[in-house]
Parts: structure tokens; sequence; C-alpha cells
């Protein structure tokens, strides 16, 4: 059984769920333990089958109903419809390349993304029937992926002033040093740097907040800052519960952050 994080809405949605994978037996002499669900950072494919069946069978779904990108820190989204679902799982694997949020109407199909660090964030217009799910960096946040997402579910039927949002586990704004080329990166893309950034005194480094930047897009895209909830869990000081690329390194696990409509 993977222990899952509930993530909680600012208002309930009604027919929709949301969760964070949680390590779940953590051996330290692994990086990859206990529950990792992402194929591509070098852990053993057979380990990450099993977390990903197990996962499946505890939420009721198939396997091929358990959705996932392969994240490249670019703001690319996709659209996990019909027409998808008829595709091959070649045509799959090649529509999900480099694709870093999704968006579906779909029931039963459990859209997620892989973290280590960065913000996941899930969204769900109840009324429109739209939910996404995004991965944010610090690349994704400064390309405003989030409000990308918006846009897309609007697209779909969803509106902006109706849409929740909710953050799970990610780096806080003290674990997270940056070097000042990525405070560059954020002025340059119009974020209040003085809402999002504070210097350590003692050594003069960056701290970005990457959680109020997210809150920031989300908010400029239409969605209402009432109906955002940001996670409370740090993935770096939590290193037992979340994998942490910071704590552990990049070849290392995942939590998987999944949201679907029952």
């Amino acid at each position: 059984m993977v222990e899952l994080l509930t993530l909680d809405f600012v208002k309930p949605v009604e027919g929709v769920a949301a969760f964070s994978t949680t390590r779940g037996e953590v051996d330290r002499r692994n990086a990859y333990s206990g529950v990792n669900l992402c194929d591509y950072v070098g852990d053993d494919a057979l380990r990450v089958l099993d977390a990903r069946l197990m996962l499946a069978m505890q939420l009721g779904i198939d396997l091929d109903d358990l959705v996932m990108p392969r994240q490249t820190h670019s703001c690319r989204v996709a659209v996990v419809d019909e027409a998808f679902r008829t595709m091959d799982i070649d045509k799959q694997e090649a529509a999900l390349e480099g694709v870093d949020a999704l968006v579906t109407s779909l029931t039963g199909v459990v859209i997620g993304v892989n973290t280590a660090d960065c913000v996941p964030i899930v969204l769900a217009d109840e009324q429109a029937g739209v939910i996404a799910v995004a991965h944010a960096g610090w690349r994704g946040t400064a390309g405003c992926i989030a409000g990308k997402v918006v846009e897309e579910m609007c697209r779909q039927g969803a509106r902006a002033d109706r849409i929740q949002a909710a953050m799970g586990p990610s780096i806080c704004q003290e674990c997270f040093e940056v070097g000042d080329e990525v405070v560059e990166a954020f002025g340059q893309a119009h974020f209040d740097l003085d809402a999002i950034v504070k210097r350590n005194p003692t050594t003069g480094k960056a701290h970005i907040d990457l959680r109020a930047a997210n809150e920031a897009v989300l908010i400029a895209a239409g969605v209402a800052a009432g109906h955002i909830s940001l996670s409370q869990h740090c993935s770096r000081c939590e290193q037992n519960r979340f994998f942490s690329a910071r704590r552990l390194g990049i070849k290392s696990g995942r939590t998987f952050t999944g949201i679907y409509r029952k």
C-alpha cells in the first residue's frame, strides 16, 4: 500500500481527488527507496513498474489509466482526451515527451507529474469538469507554466475564476538557495522580486519562494487568491517522506502528484 498525502483545495471539489505519494520505507543507502513512479531518473525499471502497479491497484484503475509525461522543465501543456486514449503506446509516449503539464476532462484517468523539490500544482473547475496538473521548477515557474495551464483549461471549457488550485510538497524558500542568474531570470519575466526573493544575511545568497511565485502566476491568470492552497511540506526538510534532488542528488526518486475525476 502506498501512503498518500491528500491535497486539499480551499473549497472541496466534488468528485475530484488529488494526492502526492510519500516514500514509505526508506533505505538511506538507496536514493530511490521506497516508492518511485518515475521511469527516467535511473531507477530499476521493474521497481518503477511495481510501484505504478501498486498505486493503480490501490486507486482501482488500470495501469493505462495512470498518465504522466516525460518532463523536461518546459512550459508545454498536453491534453489527455479520447483521441489520446485511442493512440497506441508509442504515439502516446511521443505526445507526452517534453511535456510538463496535463489537462483532462475524462473520468477515471489519473494525470500526474513527478517532482523532487519542484512545485507540483493540481487544478480543478468542478462545474466544467476540467482538471489539470503541472510541474513547476524554477524554469517552468519563470515561464509561467501555471498560467498556460489555466489558459488550456479555459479552452476546454473551464473558467479561471472558478478554478481551485493546490500545491503539493516542494522545496521551501529557506532551502531553495539560487544563483543571481536565477534571480535575473525572474526579474526579466517581470516577477515582483521583493515578494519572492530574500537574501541570507550571512552568505548573501538569494533564496526564492517558488510557491509564492506560482501563486502570483495563478492570480495573474485569473485564479482567485482565495482559491489557491499552498503546501506547508518541504521536500528537502522532510527527506524521509518526500524525494529531494537537493538532498539526494539528481539520480534519485521522485514524488508523484496526481489528480483524477472519480
